[in-house]
């Protein structure tokens, strides 16, 4: 690999490692964490240095509390989870630099691993500050980043603090590297990609980059409809779809980069429409031509649809997924997108085709599938994900390579 492993720190017996992670997960109003999947996924890094003698100190952001203490903010309100997830006994200190941090790991037991309070309660974090991320790394001898999800941002533990001691990927930013760099860097062709979202304009740098790098572009989601306007489906409205009449032409530039590429893209043959914005509403699949003027919203596309990209899809070796196809969070507006993902998902458990798939919106709609266990990969970043996909380099990933 490419990077700096954990293997590269050499023996770590004794050592304090300061470990970076993203336990930044969804909590409900009494502070009680509702999806453990990130402090999950951390654990097999803190497992694996702590089986080689480190005595480990994890340190993560959590929420916007834009540089200020507040208990709505602080990482207090996981302890308990992080010690069901880890099977180890966490001590929480109620600061991030400073003597407390330094007497708590003079003080730390084997049967122990420290917790540090939010990075961001302080702004030099967010600001990249070099001062504050000497202060961070003060106590410890070594580093390991494992927060990939926030890779994409010069943050002062991201980048600074890695520069300042012998430092290491984490086993899960190593998964999250690997997995992406065999989906989108070097995958096996032919390549399909299926982006999903409300707006053509927030998606432009992911789309112009996809199209010069995949064999296939399903384009899905409200999205779609910029496009068919844009390819001549006159039926697509303001009234009656989310058409971003402004971003037609770059619609059609992105279309004639996609074919000067070799790149098919896929848009919706037929769609469902319905009287309401809610879930179980009148709704009726029509075909393009037929779709109606006013009344009815795009809100899902149709079995013709979903044919097609299965087919589609059987040709592929490899998927990269970002975005729903329609209103999955209303049923039943997630009939395209779970027929679509089970098909995916069972693709790969033949061992035919390699899924990797990140963003929030579409790790919801592939654990409304229930297919989140079957794809190949799936990415636990959002804006890292994304900004991995639209071919940019992300500062957290850069400064560990060797």
């Amino acid at each position: 690999m490419e990077y700096k492993t954990i293997e590269d720190l050499g023996n770590l017996q004794g050592k304090v490692v300061m470990l970076r992670a993203d336990l930044n997960v969804p909590m409900d109003e009494n502070f009680h964490v509702t999806n453990d999947a990130r402090i999950v996924r951390t654990v097999p890094t803190i497992k694996l240095l702590k089986n080689k003698g480190a005595k480990v100190v994890v340190i993560s952001h959590f929420g916007r509390p834009e540089g200020k203490g507040d208990m709505k903010n602080s990482l207090s309100h996981i302890v308990k989870d992080l010690e069901k997830a880890s099977g180890y006994k966490v001590v929480f200190v109620d600061d991030c630099i400073g003597t407390k941090v330094k007497t708590a790991i003079e003080h730390l037991r084997d049967d122990e691993i420290i917790l540090l309070e939010n990075l961001r309660f302080y702004d030099e974090e967010k600001k990249g500050n070099e001062d504050f991320a000497k202060e961070l790394v003060a106590p410890v001898d070594m580093y390991v980043s494992d927060a990939f999800s926030t890779a994409h941002r010069a943050h002062a533990s991201m980048v600074a603090a890695v520069k300042e001691r012998p430092s290491a990927m984490g086993l899960l930013m190593a998964e999250e590297v690997n997995a992406l760099s065999q989906g989108l860097n070097n995958p096996k062709r032919p390549l399909m990609a299926i982006v999903g979202g409300s707006k053509v304009s927030t998606k432009l740098d992911l789309l112009n980059n996809l199209v010069k790098r995949v064999d296939m572009l399903v384009i899905s989601g409200g999205m779609a409809h910029t496009f068919m306007k844009a390819s001549g489906i006159d039926t697509v409205n303001e009234a009656n779809s989310l058409v971003q009449m402004d971003m037609i032409d770059t619609a059609k530039e992105i279309m004639k980069t996609a074919k000067d590429n070799h790149c098919e893209i896929i848009l919706p043959q037929d769609v469902v429409v319905s009287k309401e914005f809610k879930a179980d509403a009148e709704h009726k699949t029509v075909d393009l031509e037929h779709i109606p003027a006013e009344g009815w919203s795009l809100m899902d596309v149709g079995e013709k649809t979903v044919k097609a990209i299965n087919d589609k899809m059987n040709e592929c070796k490899t998927l990269v997924w970002n975005g729903p196809l329609g209103v999955f969070e209303l049923k039943p507006f997630d009939t395209a997108t779970n027929k679509v993902a089970a098909h995916a998902a069972e693709l790969t458990l033949e061992g035919k085709l390699m899924t990797v798939a990140g963003g929030g919106d579409t790790v919801s709609a592939l654990a409304n599938a229930g297919v989140e266990s079957k794809f190949t990969y799936i990415s636990t970043a959002g804006g890292a994900f994304l900004e991995w996909m639209e071919g940019k380099e992300l500062p957290g990933v850069v400064v560990l390579k060797k």
